[in-house]
């Protein structure tokens, strides 16, 4: 059974830095797209950045293009997210999710964490 756990979650202030680890077991993910998600209450869940577990370079959501960055250790079978200049509407509960087919569409993953709280405040 494929698992995902996230972990790194806290409160810091506007400004500040958090790094999000997603580990994961149960398979080999090398051909997986993984990502982080992120959804705070009443509103949807959105993409904030993925990869591709085998290699390549990280996509970014607008919206924190340039203040984060997806990274992975393929010896640990985990996916980091690195977060800078962090900012109140930051704040969400964030996802790690993976998909077989390589894809990085929400409706799409086929795994999904239990997610970890970061709140930003101002």
């Amino acid at each position: 059974q494929v698992q995902l756990v996230e972990s790194g979650g806290g409160l810091v202030q506007a400004g500040g830095s958090l790094t999000l680890s997603c580990a994961a077991s149960g398979r080999t993910f090398s051909s997986y797209a993984v990502g982080w998600f992120r959804q705070v209450p009443g509103k949807e869940r959105e993409f904030v950045a993925g990869t591709i577990w085998s290699g390549g370079s990280g996509y970014y959501a607008d919206s924190v293009k340039g203040r984060f960055t997806i990274s992975r250790d393929n010896a640990k079978n985990t996916v980091y997210l690195q977060m800078n200049s962090l900012k109140p509407e930051d704040t969400a509960v964030y996802y790690c999710a993976a998909d077989s087919a390589g894809g990085l569409i929400i409706d799409g993953m086929d795994y999904w964490g239990k997610g970890t709280l970061v709140t930003v405040s101002s």
